[in-house]
C-alpha cells in the first residue's frame, strides 16, 4: 500500500467517523426537542435567537424587567410566564442544535475530499447542511407562531430528512461493507417492503404529533389533577395511532424475518437487531404512556425510538438499493468479484 493510498483511506475513515458523530448529534437534537415538547418548554424562551433578550438566559425573575410579560406577550400575542427550568430546557435544546449545525458543516467540508471519487457524497453532505440551516430558520418560526402544530410537524420532518441525508453519505462512503449485491427478485421485494415501512412509520410519527396536540388540549382542559383521565379524554387520533401500531408491528416482524433469512445481509446483522430492539422498546413506551398516565419521561424516548427505527429502515433500503448507494467504481468491483 502506497503512502498516498494510506492517506486516502485515513481521510475516508475520518469522514465516516465524523458523519456518524453528526448523525448521533442530530438524534440528540431530536431527543432534546422531544424533552422540550414533553415538558411544555417550547415557549421557555419567547424570542429567537436570544432568550428573553439575552444570550445567556436568566435564572431568576429578578433578572427580567418588571414588565417582561407585556414586552414578550405583546410580541407573541400571548401570555408569557417565566419558568427558569423550562427556559433552560429550551435554551439547551437550541445549543444542541447549534452544535449539530457546526458538525454538519464540518461534515460538508470533510466531504470535499470525495469530490473526484464520488460527487454524490459531497452533494448529500451539502443537502444535509442546507436542510439543517432551513430547520434552524424554521425553529424561529415555531417560536413566532407560538408552537403552531403544523410548524412543529414540519420542523420534525425536516430533522428526519437531515438524518436521511447524513445516513446516505455515511452508507455510500462505506458502500463496499454495507450494500447488498441484488441478484434475486425476492431481494428487490424486500427493498420495497423496507421502503414501504419507512413511509408508513413516518406517517405514524406524524399521527403521533397529532395525538400530542390533542393531549395538549386535554391537559389544558382537565389540568394535572385529573391526569388519570387524560387518555380516556383523547379523540379518534389516539385510537387510530394505537391500532395502526399493529400494522407497523406486523410489517417489521416480516421484514426482520426475511432479512435474517437473507445470507447476504449477514454483515448488517446490527441493523436487523436494531430494528427489533427499537420496535419492542417503541411499543413498550407506547404501552407505558397509555396505561401509566403519560409520564413525561416516556414521551421524548418514544419519539426518539420512532426516528431511530426510521433511520434503520432507511439504512436497510440503501443497503438493498445498490443503484443509489453504490459508487460506480465500487459497483464495478463487486460485479467483477461476482462474475
Amino acid at each position: 500500500m502506497t503512502s498516498s493510498t494510506s492517506l486516502i483511506n485515513k481521510q475516508e475513515q475520518r469522514f465516516q467517523s465524523l458523519a456518524l458523530l453528526t448523525i448521533v448529534a442530530i438524534y440528540l437534537v431530536i431527543l432534546a426537542g422531544g424533552i422540550v415538547r414533553g415538558t411544555g418548554s417550547g415557549m421557555g424562551c419567547p424570542d429567537w435567537p436570544k432568550c428573553f433578550g439575552r444570550w445567556i438566559p436568566p435564572t431568576e425573575i429578578s433578572q427580567l424587567p418588571a414588565n417582561y410579560q407585556e414586552i414578550y406577550g405583546a410580541k407573541l400575542k400571548g401570555e408569557v410566564e417565566f419558568n427558569p427550568v423550562k427556559t433552560w430546557i429550551e435554551y439547551v435544546n437550541r445549543l444542541v442544535g447549534v452544535l449539530a449545525g457546526f458538525l454538519v458543516f464540518a461534515t460538508l467540508l470533510t466531504s470535499l475530499s470525495f469530490w473526484q471519487k464520488d460527487k454524490a457524497i459531497v452533494w448529500g453532505s451539502f443537502t444535509a447542511f442546507f436542510l439543517i440551516g432551513l430547520n434552524g430558520w424554521l425553529g424561529s418560526k415555531v417560536v413566532s407562531t407560538e408552537l403552531a402544530q403544523y410548524m412543529i410537524t414540519i420542523h420534525m420532518l425536516l430533522a428526519i430528512l437531515v438524518v436521511f441525508a447524513l445516513l446516505f453519505v455515511w452508507v455510500r462512503s462505506r458502500a463496499a461493507q454495507v450494500v447488498v449485491n441484488i441478484a434475486q427478485q425476492k431481494e428487490v421485494g424486500l427493498r420495497w417492503l423496507a421502503l414501504g415501512l419507512t413511509i408508513i412509520t413516518i406517517g405514524q410519527i406524524v399521527l403521533g404529533t397529532e395525538v400530542r396536540e390533542a393531549l395538549d388540549l386535554v391537559v389544558k382542559k382537565l389540568g394535572y389533577v385529573q391526569r388519570q383521565n387524560w387518555i380516556s379524554s383523547l379523540d379518534w387520533r389516539f385510537y387510530v395511532h394505537r391500532s395502526f401500531s399493529l400494522v407497523v408491528l406486523t410489517g417489521h416482524l416480516t421484514l426482520i424475518y426475511q432479512l435474517r433469512k437473507l445470507g447476504k445481509f449477514k454483515n448488517l446483522t446490527w441493523v436487523v437487531n436494531g430494528l427489533l430492539a427499537c420496535l419492542l422498546l417503541e411499543i413498550g413506551t407506547g404501552v407505558v404512556m397509555a396505561y401509566l398516565n403519560v409520564p413525561a419521561v416516556a414521551q421524548p424516548i418514544h419519539l426518539l425510538l420512532a426516528i431511530l427505527l426510521v433511520g434503520l429502515q432507511f439504512i436497510a433500503v440503501l443497503a438493498l438499493t445498490p443503484g443509489i448507494s453504490l459508487p460506480k467504481t465500487v459497483k464495478r468491483n463487486m460485479e467483477v468479484a461476482h462474475a
